[in-house]
């Protein structure tokens, strides 16, 4: 009997012992694992929940199972005429196959330096292997399209024709074949073509930045103050060639109000005229004596003051000034 009760405190007691040593282990959401039994995998785990392993054996290795983000570092890399950019990429990816994943490269720390090493070499093929236009650009917009005032915040009163012909787009830029996105994607499926073996899935790679070493940035510079010069320049012209069509317009009107005002003047000084000859007419003809003496008192008026010095008035102009009568 106590035998019996001794064997199986002693059973109760490994049983508690190996609870203690954890034979269940958790698969959170997110997660997912392999087992590994002395070097060896003997399970791989994708779904969350709980699970058994054998305790002092199995070994459980945790992968996120969640899409990750890998960024890389900017590099100078040298385009097909030799022209050198810096090249700033990002790539999501995930783990597809734990299994593979462990036997080929075990930790995150090391699919991340695995990734810099495909995902670089890729980059500076494709972007060795094109021009720089198509590293930079995305489309042939800017040929498709003529240039229009409101791209360059002018208004919609200036003619567009005005600013395509300054900046010459045709001559300006070069037409793409393909472009920084679908370069991007040639460096995306080369790359997809060589991490499988890895058990990684390659997501997506986006160029994130394209920087231009400091003698290039000087030429797109230089580039962009001359077309900036050419708008100005003709934005000038044109504003000249208005002003000098509203100036010739203005001094027409006015020309024309000054006509108008002229003509409408020589008609009432003709009739005014005419009425004065009217009443000196009626006058003259009432009394001929008072008609003269009016007529030499206003000569006297007007021509007296412009006399510097009189030196005789013995002339019969100045009778009246001798005598109402004239005599």
């Amino acid at each position: 009997m106590k035998k019996l009760l001794t064997v199986i405190v002693v059973l109760f007691i490994i049983v508690i012992a190996i609870f203690a040593l954890g034979p269940f282990f958790v698969i959170d959401e997110g997660e997912q694992a392999v087992i590994v039994q002395l070097g060896r995998i003997t399970e791989v785990i994708t779904d969350a929940g709980l699970h058994i392993k054998v305790p002092f054996i199995d070994d459980v290795v945790r992968y996120p199972k969640k899409i990750m983000s890998w960024d890389g570092e900017q590099k100078g890399i040298p385009t097909r005429e030799k022209q050198y950019i810096q090249v700033d990429v990002t790539a999501r990816w995930r783990i597809s196959d734990p299994k593979q994943f462990y036997q080929s490269i075990r930790t995150t720390e090391a699919a991340y330096q695995k990734l810099a090493e495909v995902i670089d070499s890729e980059v500076k093929t494709v972007v060795a292997e094109n021009y720089f236009n198509e590293s930079v650009r995305n489309s042939n917009l800017l040929l498709e399209r003529q240039s229009t005032t409101d791209d360059l915040g002018l208004g919609s009163d200036l003619d567009p024709g005005i600013i395509s012909s300054a900046i010459q787009t045709q001559a300006t830029y070069e037409p793409i074949a393909k472009g920084r996105r679908q370069l991007a994607a040639e460096i995306l499926a080369r790359s997809r073509r060589m991490v499988p073996e890895y058990g990684i899935e390659l997501i997506d790679i986006i160029t994130r930045q394209i920087k231009y070493n400091d003698e290039l940035t000087q030429s797109v510079y230089a580039r962009m103050i001359k077309e900036r010069n050419q708008i100005a320049q003709a934005i000038r012209s044109e504003g000249e060639g208005r002003k000098a069509d509203l100036l010739g317009q203005m001094e027409r009107e006015r020309m024309t109000l000054i006509s108008e005002a002229y003509q409408k003047s020589e008609t009432i000084r003709g009739a005014a005229d005419a009425e004065a000859t009217r009443i000196y007419a009626e006058a003259y003809g009432r009394d001929k004596d008072f008609f003269d003496f009016w007529r030499a008192i206003e000569s006297y008026r007007t021509t007296m003051p412009n006399f510097s010095k009189t030196l005789s008035t013995d002339m019969d102009y100045f009778r009246y000034l001798y005598s109402p009568a004239g005599r």
